[in-house]
């Protein structure tokens, strides 16, 4: 039997913004955000090998991802769906340890 993720572990923050049902908070983008930004300061490799036109488009999405922070202030609201895809897309691909 597959154990279950610690809370507040990356896999755990990972599941909640994968799940459609679950509401996203300002949490959950700021730690989004900001594990993101410790990928690319520590050269993740998995980042290495990434085209140029896919790069582009997962800075467009932590830009929109913080406009639409600063801008609602929390996860809710009408464009919670967007705000949803721009953080899937910046975690796509991008190694997630269970700890």
């Amino acid at each position: 039997m597959a154990s279950m993720p610690e809370p507040f572990s990356a896999l755990y923050r990972v599941n909640r913004i994968n799940d459609p049902d679950y509401p996203l908070s300002r949490e959950d983008v700021i730690w989004t955000l900001e594990f993101v930004k410790k990928k690319m300061a520590d050269e993740a490799p998995e980042l290495h090998g990434l085209p140029q036109p896919l790069l582009l488009r997962k800075f467009q999405s932590f830009a929109e991802a913080s406009l639409l922070l600063l801008k609602q202030r929390n996860g809710c609201g009408p464009e919670a769906d967007r705000l949803r895809l721009y953080l899937q897309e910046l975690i796509a691909g991008l190694t997630i340890e269970s700890s």
